[in-house]
């Protein structure tokens, strides 16, 4: 089985998710279902049809947040000694050498990375590139956009 990394608030993001869809969704779901059948002749009864499409749905995230959770190993950076180290679950600020600006990203695992919340994969592209480098370093990425160069100014835990 493979093992999936998670920070502890995207394990407890995914934790929440989970529990929406099973307390809220999934009865949601079968009220719908109940109300449709309730109309008579299933075969052209297009509510019956979207609502069993939509608990199919509902089934798969839920089955899949559960095997993820079930797979999920949680990092704590604060309890590693990285020191000026990028490891997984950290804050690095970096220096875009091309901009001429700083920015900041957490690198987290997979699911949840968002770049909208300066979250990255720590197997994209910056992230692989970022792993294991140190303040002062700096870091060429071959990104979709072309090379880019970085220098590691901070790294942090919050």
């Amino acid at each position: 089985m493979t093992r999936i990394l998670l920070t502890a608030a995207g394990a407890e993001k995914l934790q929440k998710e989970l529990k929406r869809l099973k307390s809220v969704e999934r009865p949601r779901i079968i009220d719908a279902i109940a109300e449709a059948r309730s109309h008579g002749d299933l075969s052209e009864n297009a509510e019956y049809e979207a609502a069993r499409n939509q608990q199919g749905f509902i089934e798969g995230r839920i089955a899949e947040l559960e095997s993820n959770l079930a797979r999920a190993e949680i990092i704590d950076p604060s309890r590693l000694d990285f020191g000026e180290r990028v490891v997984f679950g950290v804050n690095v600020e970096l220096y875009d050498v091309d901009e001429d600006l700083s920015v900041t990203y957490q690198i987290v695992g997979d699911l949840e990375a968002d770049l909208e919340q300066a979250q990255i994969s720590f197997s994209s592209p910056i992230g692989r590139a970022l792993i294991g480098k140190q303040v002062g370093d700096e870091v060429e990425v071959t990104t979709p956009g072309g090379v880019r160069v970085y220098e590691i100014l901070k790294v942090h835990c919050d």
